[in-house]
Formats: structure tokens, C-alpha cells, sequence
């Protein structure tokens, strides 16, 4: 398949999980890929392993100097920028809303939705002058319903839900399509941290236990949300815009 033929892409929070996933089929697929990430030994193994397709930026989304500085150097590598895969985010901690911690609530906002914010204020004029683009930002479950113990998580999953409407909406007469891709939970390191979290003497047990609860009996692999992004991403969604995709074995029915 060669969906992203002379297609340029950036993926932030490229190093691992989700965002490695979608990198890899990115580039199978004929992009030509800058990975953002804060983790550059991470960085540095997976573009050697990619080759001359991938490029690696270390950058902070939550700053917007360092959001010009990895979009200026995929302007320099490759002229244009036609998908934005932004994927970057923080778990924060678990506990009571009474009892969150006020500097992890201000840092979870920052990065998962400063970081969209920057992203989409230095996409959307670079893909309406180039005729067009999507962005296709990751948020959850969470952003659809509640879920306790998880204050910042779920207020910054739902507040990129409306930053996307928005988008949408000022993208549309530029052909710059926006989405959400809303995933249950999902085998990567993010669901340890929060399994831990939730019971540290037996995480193994909430991981079981949420895995039930969701009516395929199990988490999301890596690669199944990455088809979606992709999905969002190429052509083949080019009607598609303004939408939250749930990703989640039917999680969010219930």
C-alpha cells in the first residue's frame, strides 16, 4: 500500500506505544515521518531502525517555541506538512478529586492540551496554504464518559474533544480535516501506570478486571489504534471530519 506517497507526517509522542505503531505503518506506507518525543534514546533507535524516511525531533509539546522548532524542522527536511498525528499525552496520577495534586492537574492540561492547542495553531495554516491536510488527535474513552480517580486525565481527554469540534469546523473551507480517536484501554505503558496507580499492591488484578469489563474480554493492541489514525489520516477518510472514533470493543455502549 502506498496511502502517504509524498506525504509528510508528524507524529508527536512517535518513541513508543501507540504513536511507534503509527510511525511504522506510516512509513510503510510511503511518508515520510518526523517523530516528536521528549525520550531520545527511544528516538534515536527507532529512526535508525526506520531509516532515511524518519526523522526525530526532542521537543516539549506543552512549549510553543519548541512546537515551532519541531515543525520549522519538518518544513527543512521535507517542504510541507500534510498530517499531524497528535499523540502525545500524560496519564498523571490516580487518586480522589479532593485530594489530586494541583501541579499534575496544571502539568496533564499542558501537555495533553496545550499540546494539541500548539500543534493545531502551527498545522492548520501550513496544510490550508498546501491545499489541505488532517489532523487526527489522540484522546480516549475518557474523553466520553468519567472515570474516577482520574480527574486531569478525563478533563483534558474531553477538553481535545472540543478543540477538535472547533478545528473542524475553521479547517473545513481550507480542506484541513480534524478528528479524534477515542480508544479504550490499551496494552502500552501508559495502562501500567494506571494499573498501577489503582491498586499498587496487585495490578495485575485491575488489568484483568478492566479488561472484563470491556465486552471483547481485552485491551486494544497498539497497531489496532494506529489503523484508525491511519485511517483518519490518508484519503480513504477524505468526507470524515469533526468526529470522535471510538476505538474500544465497545466499550463506550454500555
Amino acid at each position: 500500500m502506498s496511502r502517504f506517497e509524498n506525504k509528510v507526517a508528524i507524529v508527536t509522542g512517535g518513541a513508543a506505544g501507540i504513536g511507534a505503531a503509527a510511525v511504522r505503518r506510516l512509513i510503510d506506507e510511503g511518508a515520510q515521518v518526523m517523530l516528536v518525543d521528549l525520550d531520545e534514546p527511544a528516538l534515536e533507535t527507532l529512526c535508525t531502525e526506520l531509516g532515511p524516511a524518519s526523522r526525530y525531533c526532542v521537543a516539549d509539546v506543552s512549549s510553543v517555541e519548541e512546537t515551532k522548532k519541531y515543525f520549522q524542522q519538518t518544513v527543512d527536511a521535507w517542504g510541507q506538512v500534510d498530517v499531524l498525528l497528535a499523540n502525545a499525552g500524560i496519564e498523571g496520577v490516580v487518586a480522589p478529586l479532593h485530594e489530586y495534586p494541583a501541579d499534575m492537574f496544571h502539568k496533564v492540561m499542558q501537555v495533553n492540551v496545550e499540546g494539541v492547542w500548539n500543534g493545531l495553531q502551527q498545522a492548520m495554516p501550513l496544510m490550508a496554504a498546501n491545499g489541505g491536510g488532517s489532523i487526527v488527535i489522540t484522546s480516549s474513552v475518557a474523553g466520553l464518559q468519567g472515570a474516577p480517580g482520574m480527574a486531569a486525565y478525563v478533563t483534558s481527554k474531553h477538553a481535545v474533544v472540543g478543540l477538535m469540534r472547533t478545528a473542524a469546523l475553521e479547517g473545513a473551507a481550507h480542506k484541513v480535516r480534524v478528528n479524534t480517536v477515542n480508544p479504550a484501554p490499551v496494552e502500552t505503558r501508559m495502562m501500567r501506570s494506571l494499573e498501577q496507580g489503582m491498586n499498587p499492591d496487585d495490578p495485575t488484578r485491575v488489568h484483568d478486571q478492566m479488561a472484563a469489563a470491556i465486552p471483547f474480554g481485552r485491551y486494544a493492541s497498539a497497531a489496532e489504534i494506529a489503523s484508525m489514525l491511519l485511517y483518519l489520516a490518508s484519503d480513504d477518510s477524505s468526507y470524515c471530519t469533526g468526529g470522535t472514533y471510538t476505538v474500544d470493543g465497545a466499550m463506550s455502549t454500555g
